[in-house]
């Protein structure tokens, strides 16, 4: 069993983008008994009405779709972009909405997969954007003044950064900050937290999306990519401990990578004190720790899921947030002795962990994170999507409960989870329980894309049916008419 975690005093509500955090012990209670039963889909018939939306209202989006197919692998260049039964086309984004090709216009809690905390196209920051581009161009190869000023504010506002290193996403700032990590300790080991998803590169799709799960997903990649990498379920102490142990007598470990809240963006919270036992166990077994902030950097605060918890992780890996929604959104930051592995040109180390990108850190992203940054600071911007997080959530629950539907809502600030099937909080703990995971896997994500199709013909854009990001745009008026649409929709289960 593992020892009970010590108490740990979080930010006060007023001072907080996240309010409060939930109850995590009553949140798994609640997960099981969701898995446990069988899955609450759309009726039948709601679900032939839901899809005559698509076949009545989307005609210019499914045309467009049908000739991406012909260009594009499955007519999406990225997974979130794929919306069940079809990819929509949006022409404008705007605000707290999206409006499509056919002039459609949806309450937008997508938000691109979270980077913009402001909303879409603030206009704070499309107007420096172009004044950038008048006067400069998109890109010069050569140092700009906001590439420094970026660096400087992000520095300063995250308590862990001494340093940064701009990138171009972030599934390169992971790999930058793995690669980073093996060249400091010079140990070959990588823990993450079972589930997480830290991008697409060769060493880290592992484990991913369901804990346990290893390289299930690892499809077109050498096993000698992944040999290195391992995972340790998310909350357990002791199994970490474990596995650190076995690393020492083999070399020891590099770092053990977490995203903070949680795996997948926090659909596993983890326990309130487990940021702080990960530091401790580093300390004691001489191991990196490493933050991926992709999702909760500036969400959680100015000051990322570090600042939230009093947590001061070793290497930090940023994106999304980073620069508001606008491309080339990535970075690593850090301690400053770690950090100088990566100096190149004039005053090299004789030893350095070599990280490159021809784009990265270009004036037009740099311009836009700095001011990104300022605005979001300037108006509150991650305590005011809490909030209407907290508004998103607390309806979802009135919904639910009155309406007597087995589904679990629950936030941390901004980042809001809506559980209906359950397809990612299936038990793997063991080898038996993983088989029934992979059979339960299919019919479960088939109801979640089912719902997320549903939200869709409400006027509803979802992160695969099961997240909402809220933003400062999302005004009490925008919440109170979004919930009266997933009401309309939990009335046809």
């Amino acid at each position: 069993m593992n020892k009970p975690l010590d108490p740990i005093t979080l930010p006060a509500a007023a001072d907080s983008a996240v309010s409060q955090w939930p109850d995590v012990d009553s949140l798994y209670r609640r997960f099981d008994a969701l898995v446990k039963q069988p899955i609450r889909p759309l009726k039948r018939e709601a679900l032939n009405k839901v899809m005559g939306y698509f076949d009545e209202r989307c005609q210019g989006s499914r045309r467009l779709a049908e000739e991406a197919k012909k260009f594009i692998p499955g007519g999406v260049q990225h997974n979130l972009a794929f919306n069940h039964p079809f990819a929509l086309a949006i022409a404008q984004a705007k605000g707290a909405h999206l409006t499509d090709v056919d002039g459609n216009r949806y309450i937008d809690f997508l938000q691109a997969g979270g980077p913009t905390l402001l909303g879409s196209s603030h206009p704070a920051i499309r107007e420096q954007v172009n004044r950038v581009l008048d006067d400069c161009g998109p890109v010069t190869g050569l140092l700009h003044e906001y590439e420094v000023k970026l660096a400087q504010l992000v520095c300063e506002v995250m308590p862990g950064v001494d340093m940064v290193r701009l990138l171009g996403s972030g599934t390169e700032a992971v790999m930058a900050a793995v690669r980073l990590a093996r060249a400091y300790t010079r140990k070959k080991w990588v823990i993450k937290i079972g589930g997480a998803y830290h991008g697409w590169s060769d060493q880290l799709v592992y484990g991913m999306r369901l804990p346990g799960t290893g390289r299930m997903e690892a499809v077109g990649i050498p096993r000698g990519a992944t040999a290195n990498t391992q995972e340790s379920p998310p909350n357990n102490l002791d199994a970490l401990r474990r596995r650190l142990q076995i690393n020492r007598l083999r070399g020891g470990t590099a770092a053990i990578m977490v995203e903070p809240f949680g795996p997948e963006s926090g659909t596993r919270p983890v326990h309130p004190d487990f940021n702080r036992q990960l530091r401790k166990l580093c300390d004691e077994f001489d191991t990196l720790l490493i933050f991926d902030e992709v999702v909760t950097g500036f969400r959680a605060g100015l000051g990322g899921a570090q600042g939230y918890f009093n947590v001061m992780p070793d290497i930090t890996v940023l994106g999304k947030c980073l620069t508001g929604g606008y491309p080339m959104a990535g970075a690593i930051g850090g301690r400053r002795d770690v950090m100088q592995l990566l100096a190149g040109g004039i005053g090299t180390s004789a030893r350095r962990a070599f990280v490159g990108g021809t784009l990265s850190a270009n004036p037009l992203s740099c311009v836009a994170g700095y001011y990104a940054l300022i605005e979001a600071r300037k108006l509150n911007a991650p305590a005011l999507a809490g909030r209407a997080g907290d508004r998103m959530r607390k309806g979802l629950d009135e919904i639910i409960n009155r309406r007597g539907l087995p589904y679990v809502a629950y936030n941390m600030g901004s980042i809001v989870h809506l559980q209906t099937s359950g397809v990612l909080l299936l038990d793997t703990s063991n080898p038996l329980k993983l088989l029934r995971a992979r059979n339960e896997a299919k019919s479960r994500k088939h109801m979640m894309e089912e719902m997320g199709a549903a939200y869709t013909a409400h006027g509803l854009i979802t992160l695969a049916g099961s997240r909402i990001y809220t933003s400062l745009a999302d005004t009490d008026d925008v919440i109170d008419d979004a919930l009266e649409r997933f009401d309309a929709v939990f009335q046809l289960v």
